[in-house]
C-alpha cells in the first residue's frame, strides 16, 4: 500500500513536532530556582512556547545573553498577556528554574514586567520537583 505525499508529510511533522516538545523536567530543574533580572532584546511569539531573550549582567557589568522559556502562545493570551507587554529595550525580573544542562536556558515561571505587574509564564515545574 502506497502512502500519498500529502499523508507521509503529515506525519512527518507530526513526529518532528512529538519531539520538539517535552516535559518540564527533561529540560530544566525543578530544584535550581533562579530571579533573573535583565534587559529584553528579543521576544519569539511563537509555538509550541513562547521565548524571550535578555541580556544579563554580571557584577563586573558584562552581559550574557540568556533564553527564557513561557507556555503557549494561546495559554499566555488566557492569562492575560498580549504581545505589547514584552518589548525588547524593557528590564523585567524573572523567577523560574534553570536548565538541567547549564546552558543560559530558563524557564520563565513568573515574569515581573517594566510597570510591575507579576505575570505568569504560563509553566510549571513538574510536581516531583525533577
Amino acid at each position: 500500500m502506497k502512502m500519498a505525499p500529502a499523508a507521509a508529510l503529515l506525519l512527518l511533522l507530526q513526529a518532528a513536532s512529538a519531539y520538539a516538545h517535552h516535559s518540564f523536567a527533561a529540560e530544566y530543574d525543578g530544584k535550581k530556582p533562579a530571579t533573573l533580572t535583565g534587559t529584553v532584546t528579543k521576544v519569539e511569539w511563537t509555538n509550541p512556547h513562547v521565548h524571550f531573550y535578555m541580556g544579563i549582567k554580571d557584577p563586573a557589568g558584562a552581559a550574557t545573553e540568556w533564553e527564557f522559556t513561557m507556555g503557549a502562545v494561546n495559554g499566555l493570551f488566557r492569562r492575560g498577556w498580549t504581545k505589547e507587554m514584552l518589548k525588547p529595550g524593557d528590564t523585567v525580573t524573572v523567577d523560574g528554574y534553570l536548565a538541567r544542562d547549564g546552558s543560559h536556558l530558563a524557564n520563565a515561571r513568573m515574569v515581573t514586567l517594566r510597570d510591575g505587574r507579576r505575570m505568569s509564564g504560563g509553566t510549571m515545574p513538574d510536581t516531583s520537583g525533577n
